[in-house]
């Protein structure tokens, strides 16, 4: 560490810093102090020696009983070797602000909070969350290395001084290049982030020297500041909504010394209870369509019952809370492959499997009954699979077609459902197939969110309907998302599926499924109506160097295991590559084959595609054929011919 820094970090944690007029003293009008506990401060106050109140309640804070965090475990402790880079490197201002940019950029000796070095909102709004605060405190722990504790507490000092809650009004920062920095320090969502992350700051850095009295009621007022700017900015909708009430909760229980604080459980409680019946459909998805922000949704309504459950608040949410929450669990695994992974649809991105397992082997203790959720949190030694295979989320049109839940088995994921939000893609009818482990069609993701016009182009490639695996007229993105399942059949050899999408003005999309003898897939792709144009069918194959026969519309992986696919389509009078990417985690992609199936349609002309997604072994020499005779569709694979209808 340089010595300037140090110095910085230590004159700055030990000085007594005044943000307002009588910081001090304003705190202690905040609390409650006639709460067992708290009589020696209030005695103090009460007499006009606010230093010695203030210690008195660094003590109070240092031996309080009966209040937890469930995210904090101080007698097992640990820091992975990312989060001890993050600690180290934040003591040169080096900060960890998104896994997109890495390494982590330097932001001064002299603390820069407006550093924009990339014109990506998430990179500015981001900084504001400071994901190295709970590492530096979880090295502090486990090192006794006072230099972490008195960094963070002056870092903590410098943000509140140089990022001051001015006149903040809803909405009106519309063009964020040219946004007052507190609507990027105060946007609702990074203050909630805060809120919660702060209760684990508070925590490991409190035995801590630089820790002080005045240290402290410089933090409560900030604290405060905090959930009250919440209750008055909530967000209309959505997962932000989600998460600022389930954080506003995390402030009313750890925190109940404040006044308002049975206030802001209150209010909390409130939104979530009315929230679940409002964002959740009845089949368990979160009307975002997302998979990642419904694993978020759910841990939002988790960890507020839990916080509740373990602060002694259990009967503040219904059973049909709890009820609700283990059909979104339901729907979550339903939705994922054997390998615990989940389709890279709208913006979603792969999580490690550590991540996930986390969370199953925390949703088991609240419902210890669900064998499903056991077997996954258990990795397979307890539990057991549902009893059914393929699964339709008929409301938010999720549609999964499976022969197994074990790790050798065949599984396609189809989205096809109404209208989303913002982080749902247009990309009504796409869907991944997994195969013995392997990814064979995955979706493109969404590789960066969104900032300047270089940042925003990035993201608008990835949401083009073509770059997903569905159809489209002139290559255009959907003009309408509202898709209706018109058949469902599972109770034979084969599952069938048929969806329908008003894709266009003037052009409906409807693509039916076969999982033949849940070994094989055949889809017919029809567009009809008075549309004119090019009818495309898009496909994106994971990275690979495939077999490609552009003559027979036909392409096929080669992998040396034997495991591979081969995709051939009927019914198309060119097929062509086009660029391709996947991106699975933000701001990191890589090429893969990608092609385009097209035919030329007239007005009132129904167009219709078949596709066979054939899985063997040599892919390239399978003998397939397949058209339509008597309105029914004829398949022969090797020889052997079947009628599908």
């Amino acid at each position: 560490m340089k010595p300037l820094k140090l110095l910085f970090a230590l004159v700055l944690a030990t000085q007594p810093v005044v943000l307002r007029a009588q910081a001090d003293t304003s705190v202690f009008g905040l609390l409650d102090l006639t709460r067992p506990g708290l009589e020696r401060v209030a005695e103090l106050h009460a007499a006009g020696n606010d230093p010695a109140a203030a210690e008195a309640l660094l003590n109070y804070y240092r031996h309080r009983t009966g209040v937890v965090s469930p995210d904090v475990d101080l007698v097992n402790i640990s820091i992975t070797p990312d989060e001890q880079r993050w600690a180290d490197e934040a003591m040169e201002h080096r900060f960890f602000v998104h896994a997109g940019y890495q390494p982590s950029y330097f932001y001064g000796d002299d603390i820069d909070w407006q550093y924009w070095p990339v014109k990506d909102n998430e990179l500015r709004w981001q900084l504001h969350r400071m994901k190295w605060w709970v590492p530096m405190g979880k090295a502090y722990r486990l090192s006794g290395d006072e230099r972490y504790a008195a960094e963070w507490c002056a870092e903590y000092l410098d943000w509140m001084r140089k990022n001051p809650l001015t006149d903040y009004r809803d909405n009106e920062a519309t063009n964020w290049s040219q946004a007052r920095n507190v609507y990027f320090a105060w946007r609702p969502l990074e203050v909630s982030d805060r809120l919660e992350f702060q209760i684990q700051q508070f925590i490991y850095f409190l035995p801590a020297k630089a820790f002080s009295g005045n240290f402290l009621l410089h933090f409560l007022d900030n604290y405060h500041r905090h959930a009250e700017h919440i209750t008055d900015h909530f967000s209309a909708s959505g997962n932000h909504l989600l998460f600022q009430a389930q954080r506003l909760i995390f402030a009313g229980v750890f925190f109940p010394e404040f006044r308002d604080a049975a206030r802001w459980r209150a209010t909390g409680v409130g939104i979530l209870n009315r929230e679940i019946g409002k964002q959740v459909y009845d089949d368990g998805m979160q009307y975002e369509l997302d998979p990642h922000y419904h694993l978020e949704s759910i841990n939002i309504f988790f960890k507020a019952l839990q916080m509740m459950d373990a602060n002694g608040y259990r009967g503040d949410f219904p059973a049909g809370y709890l009820a609700t929450v283990e059909r979104m669990i339901d729907a979550f695994l339903n939705c994922s492959f054997p390998d615990y992974s989940t389709p890279l649809f709208s913006d979603n991105r792969a999580h490690a499997r550590e991540e996930i397992l986390a969370d199953y082997r925390a949703w088991t203790k609240v419902f210890p009954e669900n064998a499903a959720i056991r077997r996954l949190a258990t990795e397979g030694r307890e539990g057991a699979a549902p009893e059914y295979l393929s699964r339709a989320l008929r409301t938010s049109g999720f549609y999964i077609l499976r022969n197994g839940w074990e790790t050798d088995a065949t599984v396609m994921i189809l989205k096809a459902g109404p209208q989303g939000f913002w982080h749902c893609q247009p990309d009504n009818g796409t869907f991944e197939l997994w195969r013995r482990g392997r990814n064979f069609l995955p979706d493109s993701g969404c590789y960066v969110y969104a900032g300047d016009k270089e940042v925003t182009a990035q993201r608008n490639w990835f949401r083009q309907t073509q770059v997903h695996n569905t159809l489209t007229l002139d290559d255009r993105n959907l003009e309408h998302t509202d898709s209706k399942c018109v058949r469902w059949t599972t109770d034979g050899a084969t599952d069938i599926l048929t969806v329908e999408n008003p894709s266009y003005e003037g052009l409906t999309h409807r693509r039916t499924v076969w999982f033949v003898d849940r070994e094989f897939f055949v889809i017919a792709d029809e567009a009809s109506g008075k549309a004119q144009g090019e009818a495309g069918l898009h496909y994106n194959l994971l990275e690979c160097n495939p077999a490609e026969d552009i003559a027979a519309c036909a392409v096929a992986t080669r992998f040396d295991d034997g495991n591979n696919l081969l995709l051939k389509v009927f019914g198309a009078e060119k097929m062509e590559r086009r660029e391709g990417w996947v991106s699975r985690t933000y701001r990191n992609r890589t090429e893969r084959p990608a092609y385009a199936f097209t035919a030329h349609k007239e007005p009132g002309q129904t167009v219709r595609f078949v596709t066979v997604l054939l899985p063997a072994a040599d892919a390239a020499a399978q003998r397939v054929v397949a058209s339509w005779r008597g309105g029914k569709l004829h398949v022969e694979i090797n020889g052997k011919k079947y009628e599908l209808k």
